[in-house]
């Protein structure tokens, strides 16, 4: 009942309650009635994990994880960094999905990846994290300038071609890949999709029905990716 209490008095929560709350006093007034319940189960649905798995089906579904690897080179998309130079989890994730393909197969990993303002590039920090790991410098190619997929796949791209690889195992996050691989394949570069960093739970008990902060960043992740994909396919 206390882990039940702080998830209320905790935000997305306590948005919830006041929404609910709010609406008993404008009962009378329709518009603001109507906008308090709305806003309260809008927050309370995309805090729930069935919900927000429900947003990722679709992009996590676009490509499986094969089952045969084949290419020249691994590309590991860079997700994010923190200023302190401590990577973010989408970027760790798709690291360590790298680095175990790399163990498996020995292939080269070009790491891509730019910086914000007043900040190492993610390609640097994810260098220093596989150096750390045990993973011989001469394999490690870096991307360190591009702030946009379709800038990672331009300037892979111009890397693969100084390297003469034909085709890569490209690893970002699973709600991710699709875009990706349209910005791959704008670029004309061959690339075989693994996807990691899956967000969907799919086990559910009573908990998973209590709003998270945690699960409503998830779903603002999705939101933002079908957002993305509309904005790219449309070239804006």
């Amino acid at each position: 009942m206390l882990k039940l209490f702080i998830h209320f008095l905790l935000p997305p929560g306590i948005f919830i309650v006041g929404f609910l709350v709010l609406s008993v006093f404008v009962y009378k007034k329709r518009i603001a009635y109507f906008l308090s319940i709305s806003c309260a189960t809008t927050f309370y649905l995309l805090s729930i994990e069935p919900v927000k798995d429900m947003l990722y089906k679709p992009l996590e579904e676009s490509y499986p994880v094969p089952s045969k690897l084949e290419g020249d080179v691994i590309i590991v998309l860079g997700g994010g960094s923190y200023n302190t130079g401590v990577l973010k989890e989408d970027s760790l994730k798709r690291l360590l999905a790298g680095f175990v393909l790399h163990k498996q197969t020995g292939k080269p990993i070009i790491l891509s990846g730019g910086s914000g303002i007043n900040r190492l590039p993610d390609a640097e920090i994810m260098k220093a994290t596989l150096i750390s790991f045990g993973v011989d410098l001469k394999s490690i190619l870096l991307d360190s300038e591009s702030t946009t997929t379709q800038e990672n796949a331009r300037y892979v791209r111009h890397i693969m071609e100084k390297r003469k690889y034909q085709t890569a195992i490209l690893v970002t996050s699973a709600y991710h890949m699709r875009r990706a691989v349209k910005a791959f394949q704008k670029e004309n570069v061959k690339v075989l999709p693994y996807p990691t960093d899956f967000k969907r739970d799919l086990r559910y008990n009573l908990y998973s029905f209590i709003p998270k902060a945690s699960t409503f960043n998830d779903s603002y992740k999705a939101l933002r990716e079908y957002i993305a994909n509309i904005a790219y396919d449309v070239n804006i």
